[in-house]
């Protein structure tokens, strides 16, 4: 994904404890239109992972989808994802930049204002909030900050004047927040199940 190329306002962030899982849950969004995936499995070994990528890399490309990888810096430069995503603990955003070079995008977790400082300061290209409320999905949780924590997070993003990439919801976003967090001041919202369990409304997909 070259830089300066518009984001889409939602990601799917795969689940699954098998790779038909994974697969039927990548399958199913790419052909509802979602055009930016985030494969995430944590429990898989590489080679597992790996495999998983072989088979859905061919599929992104037919798509016009862009594919991202969680945690894994090298994966993502061997199946030259367009994007990266990194947790807090996961592999420092520099050094990540270093490996894939200017045009593959970063993003990053945070769940503070500071944890927004810091992510800015590392320049990343997007950052996933949250979460918004309560989610499965995730084994160890950060606290939860719901619809005031994200407007006391964008009044002082304001109040102290910092330009900020992209920032999107994460956790337990449901379909009724689209609007209520546009209006906080959202770019988007990442979510696993949500895309899963009901139809994605089509005026949502851009």
């Amino acid at each position: 994904m070259k830089k300066g190329k518009s984001i889409p306002r939602l990601q799917y962030i795969s689940q699954g404890h098998t790779e038909t899982d994974q697969l039927t849950g990548i399958q199913r969004v790419l052909d509802a239109g979602i055009k930016w995936v985030q494969v995430r499995w944590k429990e898989a070994d590489l080679t597992v992972l790996k495999n998983l990528l072989e088979i859905v890399k061919p599929k992104f490309q037919s798509y016009n989808a862009y594919l991202c990888i969680n945690d894994h810096v090298e994966l993502a430069k061997e199946f030259e994802a367009d994007a990266l995503h990194l947790g807090l603990n996961d592999s420092p955003i520099l050094e990540s930049r270093t490996i894939l070079g200017s045009d593959t995008l970063i993003g990053g977790t945070a769940n503070t204002f500071q944890d927004i400082k810091q992510r800015i300061e590392e320049k990343v290209d997007y950052i996933g909030l949250g979460p918004l409320r309560f989610t499965s999905t995730k084994k160890s949780l950060s606290p939860i900050l719901g619809y005031q924590g994200y407007e006391e997070i964008f009044e002082n993003l304001r109040m102290q004047e910092l330009s900020c990439p992209p920032i999107f919801a994460i956790g337990g976003v449901e379909w009724e927040d689209t609007d209520i967090l546009q209006h906080l001041g959202l770019y988007g919202f990442a979510a696993s199940n949500l895309f899963l369990k009901e139809p994605i409304p089509s005026e949502l997909i851009l």
